[in-house]
Formats: C-alpha cells, structure tokens, sequence
C-alpha cells in the first residue's frame, strides 16, 4: 500500500492506481477511497465521478470517515450519484460524528438546503445506519 502512497505523492497517479487497485478490489476501504479520490479528481485516470462514488460508497460503508464526507459531498453536488441532499447530510454527519471536521462544513451547507422535513429523515437514516453498523448490531 505504502508504494502506491509514494507514487502519488510523487504526482505518479498511474503507478498509485495500480499500486492501490488490488487493495481497492480486496475491500481495504483507505486503497478504495483514494481510488475515489483519483476518479473524482480525473488522476491517473479519466474523471469519472460515477466510478469515484462506486469506491467511495464501498469504503463509507465500511465506516471510513474520510469517505463518508467525500459521498456526502458527491450526493450534495449530484456528482456520479442523483443529487440527495437527505443522503448528503446523512454521511456528512457519519463522518462529523467519527470526527472529520471537513464534514461539519459540507453538513451546514447541505442543511441551509433542507426542510425540517428532510433534516428529520437524515437524522433518521443515520441513526438506522449506526444502529445497523454498531459492534452489538447486525
């Protein structure tokens, strides 16, 4: 894994996607973010924001904060998935709750969008979601 953080911090983007990708495939949720991360950005592979909520989605079910806030952000934009802003706040405020304080931001902006409605239905499905991935739960 460690090689193919060295090659995207050199700005080799392909050697970091071939590095990452078997990880990626094998469920580490860090190697699938970072594969987000590269299709959302367009490096090292053509930008396909699709794919990059596809990854994104495996390592934010998985519990990873960091990809949380990134599908929170895909959901808040419409980029690669329909525009939700109940599921946009939904994972902002998984991965606020884990302590990514990038999170707190896209979480404000999505809500100023939101009727009390929505913001109620958000609250649930998180609460559902953490229930559901809880150490006791399922």
């Amino acid at each position: 894994f460690q090689d193919g953080q060295d090659a995207y911090e050199r700005g080799d983007y392909e050697t970091a996607f071939e590095e990452w990708l078997p990880f990626a495939e094998q469920g580490l949720a860090k190697a699938q973010v970072r594969l987000g991360w590269m299709y959302n950005q367009g490096e090292g592979v053509p930008q396909d924001y699709a794919e990059a909520a596809h990854w994104v989605r495996l390592a934010a079910e998985q519990g990873d904060a960091d990809a949380q806030f990134v599908l929170g952000t895909l959901y808040d934009n419409g980029d690669g998935v329909e525009e939700d802003n109940v599921l946009a706040y939904m994972w902002h405020n998984l991965a606020v709750a884990q302590g990514n304080e990038s999170a707190q931001e896209g979480k404000d902006i999505v809500e100023q969008q939101m009727t009390g409605e929505q913001i109620a239905e958000a609250q649930r499905l998180f609460r559902e979601w953490l229930e559901a991935h809880s150490p006791g739960g399922n």
